[in-house]
């Protein structure tokens, strides 16, 4: 794709995201500064289940929770409801 000015930019968004996507060189120009636009795939974050080797039972079923103190985080049961 051939270096564009910033209003025929502005027309063709779509087509340029489109572009660069694809690994063509988008390159905009304003003011005799060129930019260039480069697709950046997003990053997947780590599985909740790969954050724990084990998880205890009672706390899947929920009879336990986490209460914050100042030593950190520690188990406390839960209240059984009426």
């Amino acid at each position: 794709m051939k270096p564009m000015k910033v209003a025929e930019a502005r027309a063709r968004f779509g087509e340029i995201l489109d572009e660069a996507e694809k690994g063509t060189d988008v390159v905009i120009e304003r003011r005799g500064v060129r930019y260039r636009v480069v697709a950046e795939r997003a990053r997947s974050a780590p599985a909740a289940a790969d954050l724990f080797e084990s998880v205890d039972a009672d706390v899947l079923s929920g009879q336990w929770t986490w209460k914050a103190a100042k030593a950190g985080l520690v188990f406390k049961p839960r209240r059984k409801r009426r």
